[in-house]
């Protein structure tokens, strides 16, 4: 199986300050991985540097096999990031304008083509929110954004779907709703590294576990994840699974 994405040896620190200390992991085309760790634990900026967005102090870090600082195909990654449904309130487009956004980088300076406009159209059908598409993005509920904001990665064909805590703020029935979605986009092949707080939900929903506070405590499948003690050494005593059964 290619790999999506390879992280060797890399190190990161704010000044003084160790964020993410010699972590050597791998992603596979096809994986659902769940990165977790406490608050403050480097998953964020771990995220960051696997995404270009930071340059490592130290190590090399591949994305589809080039190095992540010469990668320059953006639309294969769909990015969601932390607080990206409040920062929608003050956004004056439609749910639709979002979504076209996902096809800028297939369409150049050119308009956009009938086969754009069937991509949007097939993003916003997959998602299920064909009905909000003329509707203001920031008159949306957080769960009605994240699937916007999902929509608008499929849109640009993303291969790779990166989710920083994207359910904080939707209410339990949208959350269940919303994972139901990645599990049926990871059915269709598309990767997808996702940071959840809530331990029991990422280990129902991924199929591998990267366990990190600072140091990589855990990276393999989800059973060998459950069976270590790799929760407790990077959480603490404090650390434990909640199960979630739906």
């Amino acid at each position: 199986m290619t790999d999506v994405a390879h992280l060797e040896n890399v190190t990161f620190s704010y000044g003084e300050q160790p964020a993410v200390t010699d972590v050597t992991l791998s992603i596979g085309a096809g994986e659902f991985l769940g990165l977790i760790g406490p608050n403050g634990s480097g998953k964020t900026t771990l995220l960051h540097l696997l995404l270009g967005l930071l340059e490592p102090d130290s190590g090399r870090i591949e994305l589809f096999g080039q190095p992540v600082s010469s990668f320059d195909q953006g639309e294969r990654i769909g990015y969601v990031s932390q607080g990206a449904t409040d920062r929608a309130e003050t956004m004056p487009v439609t749910v639709r304008e979002v979504v076209r956004m996902g096809r800028f980088a297939h369409a150049g300076h050119s308009r956009l083509s009938e086969e754009d406009r069937t991509a949007v159209d097939a993003a916003l059908a997959t998602v299920d929110i064909v009905n909000l598409a003329e509707r203001r993005i920031g008159s949306l509920s957080g769960g009605q954004r994240q699937r916007a904001y999902i929509a608008r990665a499929l849109a640009s064909e993303a291969d790779l779907l990166a989710l920083d805590e994207p359910t904080v703020g939707v209410d339990a029935e949208s959350r269940d709703a919303f994972y139901k979605l990645l599990a049926s986009l990871n059915e269709r092949g598309i990767t997808i590294v996702l940071i959840e707080h809530d331990i029991g939900v990422v280990t129902d929903r991924a199929d591998h576990i990267a366990c990190l506070n600072t140091h990589l405590y855990h990276h393999g499948d989800t059973e060998s994840f459950v069976e270590s003690d790799a929760l407790a050494d990077a959480y603490g005593a404090s650390g434990r699974i909640v199960q979630h059964h739906h």
